[in-house]
């Protein structure tokens, strides 16, 4: 148990899975992993949990309106889980995906924060989705994950694998859409980021329960969540990310009928070659501050 009597900060940035959607509360409005990774820290009053994250946000939002807000609340602990949207969008990059990412994670650990990433879960084996959809997407998230593991190494982030973990591909840990985790889903990420605290040595208030507290979902509140809530959401991403998606399958499908897929593959792995050796260097130079 921690012995300070002023509340430490928790900064949590990102996209709709660290707003919680999947997770949510009997009176209304959603919970999710950081939440509960907050209750694990801390005992009630002991921390207090700034969550900047926003539905359908890009890597440039957290640079530029996420990480200013909290910058300004000296955070100890900062999250960053970030950048499946922006691999479906039709201007998807690399480079600058890597620049801003590297940005927010050095301009946190110069502030003191204890950094938290996480490598990006395959959405095609979450969804099902045939290959043709499914492989560009995996490239892309691929490539984004190359990049989070590489500033992870060079930052000392405390960082999860979450694609290559097992447990996160059960259905049971994902909500009745298959896009974000169900409360299980969300604990389990909560207690993976537990396990890599305590074993940098952060003190812990409790490990976070594996278990979810809340029944699950019954089919009415599943189709009701869809028909409502679920469609109003799949709607806001159809207009600012079904075209890119789109585009991306059918240039997938263009090289798999010339069995041609190889020179995509190629294309994303020279633009790692050009983009992963300058990680740690311009923003490497100065010091950032050691894990706390």
């Amino acid at each position: 148990m921690r012995g300070t009597s002023e509340p430490v900060r928790f900064a949590a940035l990102g996209d709709s899975v660290t707003v919680g959607l999947g997770d949510p509360l009997p009176q209304g409005g959603w919970r999710g992993w950081a939440v509960l990774l907050g209750q694990a820290i801390a005992p009630p009053g002991g921390l207090v949990l700034d969550n900047h994250a926003r539905c359908g946000a890009l890597v440039e939002d957290v640079v530029t309106d996420q990480l200013p807000r909290a910058l300004a609340r000296r955070p100890a602990y900062a999250s960053v889980l970030v950048g499946v949207n922006d691999t479906l969008r039709s201007d998807f990059a690399i480079a600058p995906i890597a620049a801003r990412l590297e940005r927010t994670v050095v301009a946190l650990r110069r502030s003191g924060a204890v950094v938290l990433t996480a490598s990006l879960p395959d959405p095609g084996r979450m969804l099902r989705v045939p290959e043709v959809v499914r492989r560009p997407l995996a490239r892309r998230i691929q490539a984004v994950n190359a990049v989070v593991g590489r500033l992870a190494s060079a930052y000392e982030t405390v960082h999860l694998d979450l694609a290559g973990h097992p447990s996160l591909y059960d259905l049971a840990m994902w909500g009745v859409d298959r896009i974000h985790p169900s409360e299980r889903g969300h604990r389990l990420l909560a207690g993976l980021f537990a396990d890599g605290l305590a074993d940098r040595g952060v003190p812990l208030w409790r490990l976070p329960e594996p278990e979810p507290s809340n029944p699950p979902p019954s089919l009415r509140a599943q189709a009701h969540w869809l028909a409502t809530e679920g469609t109003c959401w799949m709607a806001r991403r159809a207009r600012d990310l079904l075209p890119g998606l789109t585009r991306l399958v059918l240039t997938e499908a263009w090289h798999r009928l010339r069995d041609q897929t190889v020179r995509l593959d190629e294309r994303v792995h020279a633009e790692l070659a050009q983009v992963l050796p300058s990680l740690a260097g311009e923003y490497g130079r100065e010091p950032v501050a050691g894990p706390q």
